[in-house]
């Protein structure tokens, strides 16, 4: 099956397959999704929820996020891992909204991508999440594994492997193909022993054929 034709069959299936899709980090605005997600980096969702629970209580503005001192936004945000690292990304980039974008989320993937400790996968999530924008596919670990795996790509460079999805993904899609295939590669497609013989897209996937054509 060529790529293009994978694609359709997987915008086909998917949706019914997850209907209730969706980001699983808990946010109540496009500040709240940004610091989650660059919270969310080698750490589950799970464990982000908990942890913001507590510190969305703390801190309401980009103007909180750049006067919490250092140590404080660390015992806060500790448990979710490099906390050193995420504590002083999160205040930079709380600065630079306060100093560059009056306080507010940029709407664009530029000026996203030029906040501290934000890249095009914390971009595109809040663009496609908080902002309903679709300029790129956010491309995180499971969407790496699936996309290979399904035969959608041949690279491991996240940004090659976006512009493999972009191209044969319709734009109005992105968002919604991130949802569905984090939802499989979580629930699914595990990155050790994935459920291939339970797997839904089984009979359309190039490993899962490969791997029942070996036993």
């Amino acid at each position: 099956m060529k790529r293009a034709e994978l694609a359709c069959e997987l915008l086909r299936r998917l949706p019914d397959i997850y209907p209730d899709a969706h980001c699983e980090l808990i946010y109540k605005n496009p500040l709240e999704l940004l610091v989650a997600t660059m919270l969310s980096a080698q750490c589950t969702d799970k464990r982000v929820n908990i942890v913001t629970e507590d510190l969305f209580c703390r801190c309401k503005s980009a103007a909180d996020y750049a006067a919490i001192p250092q140590e404080d936004l660390e015992g806060i945000i500790r448990s979710t891992g490099f906390f050193r690292n995420k504590a002083k990304n999160i205040r930079a980039m709380a600065s630079v909204l306060l100093e560059r974008h009056g306080g507010e989320v940029p709407r664009t993937l530029d000026a996203l991508a030029a906040l501290p400790g934000v890249g095009r996968k914390t971009a595109n999530v809040v663009l496609g999440n908080a902002f309903g924008l679709n300029e790129g596919m956010v491309v995180d670990t499971h969407i790496a594994r699936l996309s290979q795996r399904l035969g959608l790509t041949k690279h491991s460079d996240p940004v090659r492997i976006e512009r493999d999805l972009m191209a044969v993904i319709p734009r109005g899609q992105w968002t919604d193909l991130s949802h569905w295939l984090i939802f499989h590669g979580r629930r699914r497609c595990m990155a050790r022993n994935p459920d291939c013989s339970s797997c839904e897209l089984q009979d359309i996937c190039p490993s899962a054929l490969l791997q029942r054509a070996h036993l």
